[in-house]
């Protein structure tokens, strides 16, 4: 597309327009006077003017088109090394984290991957620098100077620039140029003879940045994400204008080394007033965090020049040449992009401190766990059991009958208290049967109440509200109810009272034998707030000092298992409760064969005492008085000396009962919460490990 020509040269004044033929006779002395060349055009109307001009030379003679000297064969630089296994690793951190950041945060890293992409399917050895700048800043005339050839319209018309122009000293930038949408017709070559020290450069005029016509800025912003490097021109009064500082130079401080800031227009200013603007410039690009490469540092180039008078314009042409012959602004820029990328991700990877989970952390967690499915208690439980299984096999031979004589009366005492308070009897009532007496007058009144629809109350139970039937149960000692209304005939035993919640229901509502009968499956043995408490405990001490994406990740994986956990360890407490007994010792058989011995040696004294005393015996009395001593004193000594070396065989086994439940439930907890958490740490230090890479040495 070519330049917007403002007026034709007839209607402009007659002294403005012999002002321009005189600059351009300055600026181009090997060029005719009011001769306009803007390549295509030009070679269609002068043809003969093929040897002179800046556009490419005419093909009526039959010659091929002169073209710039082909650039030299592309060489690994050591940018080029080093972004190679940033963008890698980039790309990996995206993929990766996709299931944690959302799509805005890894929007930038994606759109910088892709542009990567499409950059390095054309050469990298060529450069692509733009010209940029405010509204009259003489973006265009330092394009032409540097040109040689009047290639962009420069005008007193804003805007002048109504598409970018393009220049190249290269034959291979049409992929370039055609990815960066420049237009075939606004696509130019240098005036010959071709600078060799511009060999591979391709120069862009872009419109004004803050122009007031429609699209301009977004073309100017499209292209500076586009470029390889950037020449900011501007002009003594609006080089400190906050749209440019704050819009485009502040955002765009990391890319110092593909950046040049150009005072043009100096020539309006006297030396110390160009001195003190130039000075003031680089105090505003230092206050934008632009490093300016100054004493041999990689930063932006800051330097005056006049494109009018071409003041200054030698010194920008050197240093372009010297930076089109490094082949690396392509590869500069995109290490600037994945710096961008990776200082916005910055926040979403790296962790204040070392988070994950430390070796007191586990613990901690297993001690809870353990504590939850209540572990210690089943310890001394076991280790009790032991104690009492060793004081029933080593004890006394008249232990038993004591026991079941203490038994029995335990059993009838609550029985009738039971009974007396609510009415139930047999196996709901703790086993005691109903006395004779109460049962007999239970049957007459259920006798006489049946036939009136009265529900029939059991003697001794005032208030109870429990129907009694005529007939008792003789071998549960439960009392059955007819239905109401009907005469005769009993309802079964199993049938449920008014108002319970089935039959063998005792007093608490719980059904009758819940405590041992209920299914171990079914049991909720594990404290849940204590189960939840531990997982809370975990994951808030895994995620500290985590990103905040990746602590919700490490909360929420240990969130899925506390339900599981939970289950698990009632699983687990469960078998443990099932577990077989150990063996019993062989000195528990041993002890019992004594203790009978000394029984026996006690009722022998015994016989024989009563044999001496009703003189079927002979002998002294103290012989068999003798005997019954040993055997009665012999028996409890031998049993308590039992119990003191059955205490650390019990200790023992209450502590293998202990530790089989704890790692019980640490197997819970670690397959349920420890791995999946460990699981999502591995992957965040994973992706941390991909975003050191991609960051570089300045960010890790």
């Amino acid at each position: 597309m070519t330049a917007v020509h403002s007026a034709d040269s007839r209607d402009e004044p007659e002294g403005r327009t012999g002002r321009r033929h005189e600059r351009g006779e300055q600026q181009f002395p090997d060029r005719s006077p009011q001769t306009w060349d803007d390549g295509l055009i030009a070679r269609r109307a002068q043809p003969e003017r093929s040897g002179r001009g800046g556009g490419a030379p005419a093909r009526d003679h039959g010659c091929p088109p002169a073209r710039p000297p082909a650039a030299p064969p592309r060489i690994a630089t050591p940018t080029g090394n080093a972004l190679r296994p940033r963008l890698d690793a980039l790309r990996e951190l995206v993929g990766l984290s996709r299931a944690r950041l959302d799509r805005r945060t890894l929007a930038e890293a994606g759109r910088v991957l892709e542009e990567a992409e499409a950059r390095q399917r054309h050469s990298l050895d060529l450069t692509v620098v733009a010209l940029a700048g405010a509204t009259g800043s003489g973006k265009s005339t330092l394009f032409n100077t540097l040109a040689r050839a009047p290639l962009s319209e420069a005008g007193v018309r804003r805007p002048t620039t109504a598409a970018p122009v393009a220049c190249t000293w290269t034959d291979r930038a049409d992929g370039l140029l055609d990815r960066l949408g420049i237009a075939p017709r606004a696509r130019r070559l240098p005036s010959r003879p071709y600078d060799p020290g511009l060999s591979g450069l391709v120069l862009l005029d872009l419109p004004d940045h803050d122009s007031a016509a429609p699209g301009h800025r977004e073309q100017v912003d499209r292209l500076l994400g586009l470029v390889d490097a950037v020449i900011w021109v501007v002009d003594p009064e609006k080089y400190a204008d906050a749209v440019l500082h704050e819009r485009y130079l502040r955002p765009l401080a990391g890319y110092a080394e593909v950046t040049f800031v150009v005072l043009n227009q100096v020539d309006r200013l006297s030396g110390d007033a160009a001195d003190q603007v130039l000075d003031d410039l680089r105090r505003l690009l230092d206050e934008d965090g632009l490093a300016l490469g100054e004493h041999g540092e990689p930063g932006a180039a800051v330097l005056a020049l006049s494109a009018l008078t071409g003041e200054g314009v030698g010194e920008l042409r050197e240093m372009l040449g010297q930076f089109t012959a490094r082949r690396s602004a392509a590869e500069l820029r995109l290490a600037a992009d994945v710096d961008g990328a990776s200082a916005r991700l910055r926040p979403a990877y790296m962790a204040e401190g070392r988070p994950g989970l430390t070796e007191r952390t586990r613990q901690e967690f297993e001690d809870r766990l353990a504590e939850a499915v209540g572990a210690q208690a089943a310890g001394l439980a076991a280790e009790r059991a032991w104690l009492r299984d060793a004081e029933r096999a080593c004890g006394t031979a008249w232990a038993p009958v004591r026991r079941r004589y203490e038994r029995k009366r335990a059993a009838a005492k609550g029985g009738v208290g039971r009974g007396a308070e609510t009415g139930v009897t047999g196996a709901g009532g703790g086993g005691a049967r109903v006395p004779r007496a109460a049962r007999a007058d239970a049957a007459r009144r259920g006798a006489t109440t049946g036939a009136e629809g009265k529900a029939p109350v059991v003697a001794g139970t005032p208030g109870s509200g429990r129907a009694a039937g005529p007939a008792a149960d003789s071998a549960s000692g439960s009392v059955s109810s007819p239905a109401p209304g009907s005469a005769a005939g009993s309802v079964p035993a199993s049938a449920p009272w008014p108002g319970s919640s089935g039959a063998g229901a005792s007093a608490t509502g719980v059904p009758a034998g819940a405590a041992p009968g209920i299914p171990s499956s079914s049991r909720r043995t594990a404290s849940r707030p204590l189960v939840e408490q531990a997982v809370r405990t975990l994951a808030y001490e895994a995620s500290v000092g985590l990103p905040g994406p990746w602590a919700q990740a490490v909360r929420e994986a240990a969130g899925r298992g506390t339900e599981g956990v939970a289950q698990a360890l009632d699983e687990a407490a469960s078998a443990a409760a099932g577990a077989a007994r150990p063996p019993r010792p062989r000195w528990w058989a041993v002890v019992a064969v004594v203790q009978v011995g000394l029984l026996t040696l006690q009722l022998a004294g015994v016989v024989w005492l009563v044999g001496a005393v009703a003189g079927v015996f002979g002998g002294e009395w103290w012989a068999p008085g003798l005997l019954i001593t040993a055997g009665g004193v012999g028996g409890p000594i031998l049993a308590w000396g039992c119990r003191l070396a059955a205490r650390g065989p019990a200790r023992r086994h209450g502590s293998e009962a202990e530790r089989r439940l704890r790692g019980a439930a640490a197997g819970c907890g670690r397959a349920r919460v420890l791995e999946p958490v460990v699981a999502e740490l591995l992957r965040y230090r994973e992706v941390r490990a991909q975003f050191v890479i991609a960051a570089g040495d300045a960010q890790a």
